[in-house]
Formats: C-alpha cells, sequence, structure tokens
C-alpha cells in the first residue's frame, strides 16, 4: 500500500475506534452495537480494492482487539475483519463507479450478517458462547439494521477522503461532472434528481432564446 493509504487508514480507524468505544458502545442499544469499525474497511476496501481491504481490515480488527475493553482473545476480530475486507474489495467495479446505492447497501447488509456470524463462528471455536445465551438471530437483524442506518453517513464520507488521498483522477471535478462514483451515487442513487443535467438544458434554452431574440432585432433593423 502506498504511503498516503496507509496514513488515511490509519487515522480513520483509530477515529473510528474511539467513537466505537467511547461513545457506540455505551448506548446499550437492544441487540448489536453500530459497527463503526466495519462501515470504515468497507468504505476504503470499495475504493483499494481486495487486497488493501484484507489489509486495513487486519489492521482494524487487531486494534479493536488490543484496545480496552476488550473482553475476547486478540487476533479473533482481525481475522473477521480481514476476510470481510477482502470479500467487499471485490465488489470494487472495474471503473471504480456505481450508478446506484444499490451496490453499497447490499454489501454493508452482508458485511454486518457476515461479520456476526463469522465473530460468533470463531468464538465457537475458542469456547465462547455468549451468542447463544444473547440470540443469534436478534443479533443478524439489530447488527443489519444498526449498520445499514448508519452507512450513509460513514461510507460516501470515507470513499470521498480514499480517493483524494490516493490523487484518484475520479475525484476531481471534471470526472464527477460526468458520472457519479460510488459515494456520489450512494446519496443520489434512486432519487430521480438529475440536477446537472437540468442546468445544462436551462442553459441550452436560454441560448436559443438570446439567439432567436438577436434574429428579430436584425430583421426589424432591415425592414
Amino acid at each position: 500500500m502506498r504511503v498516503n493509504r496507509i496514513l488515511l487508514s490509519v487515522a480513520l480507524v483509530v477515529v473510528a475506534l474511539v467513537i466505537q468505544v467511547s461513545v457506540l458502545a455505551r448506548l446499550h442499544l437492544p441487540g448489536a452495537v453500530p459497527d463503526l469499525m466495519l462501515l470504515t474497511v468497507l468504505g476504503l476496501a470499495l475504493v483499494y480494492g481486495h487486497v488493501g481491504g484484507a489489509l486495513v481490515g487486519f489492521g482494524a480488527g487487531l486494534l479493536a482487539d488490543l484496545a480496552p475493553p476488550a473482553d475476547h482473545a486478540a487476533g479473533r476480530y482481525a481475522l473477521v475483519l480481514c476476510v470481510v475486507g477482502y470479500l467487499a474489495g471485490l465488489a470494487k467495479p472495474d471503473n471504480g463507479r456505481l450508478r446506484s446505492a444499490t451496490g453499497p447497501m447490499v454489501v454493508v447488509v452482508a458485511a454486518a450478517v457476515g461479520t456476526t456470524l463469522l465473530y460468533a463462528g470463531v468464538g465457537a471455536l475458542v469456547g465462547d458462547t455468549a451468542a447463544r445465551h444473547v440470540g443469534l438471530p436478534s443479533l443478524l437483524f439489530t447488527a443489519a439494521l444498526y449498520d445499514l442506518l448508519l452507512a450513509p453517513f460513514v461510507v460516501p464520507g470515507v470513499m470521498a477522503l480514499a480517493r483524494r488521498a490516493d490523487n484518484d483522477p475520479l475525484a476531481d471535478t471534471n470526472s464527477a461532472a460526468q458520472s457519479p462514483d460510488i459515494s456520489s451515487g450512494w446519496l443520489s442513487g434512486g432519487t430521480g434528481l438529475r440536477i446537472g443535467r437540468q442546468r445544462n438544458a436551462l442553459r441550452v434554452k436560454t441560448a436559443r432564446a438570446r439567439v432567436a431574440r438577436a434574429g428579430r432585432i436584425k430583421g426589424v433593423k432591415r425592414l
């Protein structure tokens, strides 16, 4: 990975971990806890690809394993986020653009469910049966719901920062005006709004009206 990718990934993961531990973990919501670390890894994986997603996921998971008040074996969450980051990176389109938010939404839901299942499965292998007492179905539902509600506020911003730090030409305004990328498609996909096209159409109509007005003035002068 490039140096700018590493620096940005470390900064985002540390901020996400601080918010996760100090704010989200203390909300005492029913079922699962909103996973800001997972959403950060997903946003970076959708830009960096499967290799970068796996590396970021492993680093983020290992940091979460070692940070207090972690009560599980070190490396457990690192393994889970490494696998999820790799799979999420495979969803990155070849041209780096998606025209709707459907793809990222599916990735978020699948990642939330997959993370919960993998975490519970790895825990069962090491003798941790906490998921059985809490209820796995309720954990799956609440994890998918919370992450899906939080994703529009996290994933697009993470992706936009990753593109800018990576000096991706898709982050330039000219490319953004031509066609929306994943992060912009997340916010505007499915709304039916085409503000840019409406502005261009208005400009064309205004230019045609000016030309017609100039032609009329010339005709009057000739008469």
